[in-house]
């Protein structure tokens, strides 16, 4: 309890892909962040962040914050290449109508309700791999770190499977896999710089170039 354990790879020959995408759909129309502090949104659209979730979850709004896996939220990024920053909900707070996120939520930033489409969170983990940059490899041995989010299990439910089944499809046959189930998964964008995502699946694919 309360270790740490490093692992390094060194050498020459050492090389490292990475693929992370989450697959929700986009939902309502574009929002500004109006007020928050930290990973507590408060307003979007000068209105109460609470308020507006609890509108479109409707009936499902008593099963708060369990329900708000179902509604996870895009973050814009700057970059055209970076896709949307994916922040999923922690906790609730009734008397100031905010919402707690796994994540920061940048004040004067746009975001997106999302929600979830089994199928499209299937083709989302294919596109993680499918983004893996395997320039070099060989077909020789391989290890893919494979981790999803905690929230994509309970949405998938009993198809949960599925989604490792098509990252395996992409990936080279002398690939082995390994991974869990996570509350959050740090990954670069596209642009390089490198992002706390949420209810993603992310890849790390390592292997040793001949």
């Amino acid at each position: 309890m309360g270790s740490v354990i490093p692992v390094g790879l060194y050498g020459d020959a050492v090389r490292v892909a990475h693929g992370s995408r989450g697959g929700w759909d986009l939902l309502g129309p574009d929002r500004e962040v109006t007020h928050s502090v930290g990973n507590v949104l408060y307003t979007m659209d000068n209105q109460p962040a609470l308020e507006v979730y609890k509108k479109y979850l409707g009936e499902r709004a008593e099963g708060l914050p369990a329900t708000g896996l179902l509604l996870p939220l895009a973050i814009r990024n700057e970059n055209d290449d970076d896709h949307d920053t994916v922040r999923t909900i922690l906790a609730v707070d009734e008397q100031k109508q905010s919402i707690i996120f796994a994540g920061d939520i940048p004040e004067g930033s746009h975001v997106k309700l999302m929600r979830a489409n089994f199928d499209r969170l299937v083709d989302g983990a294919a596109e993680a791999a499918e983004q893996l940059d395997m320039t070099g490899y060989e077909n020789g041995p391989a290890i893919c770190l494979a981790i999803s989010c905690v929230g994509r299990r309970l949405v998938l439910g009993p198809r949960v499977e599925e989604e490792l089944e098509a990252v395996k499809e992409v990936l080279p046959a002398g690939a082995g896999v390994i991974g869990y189930y996570s509350y959050g998964e740090i990954s670069p964008l596209a642009s390089g710089r490198c992002d706390l995502h949420n209810q993603t699946m992310t890849l790390t694919l390592i292997w040793e170039q001949a």
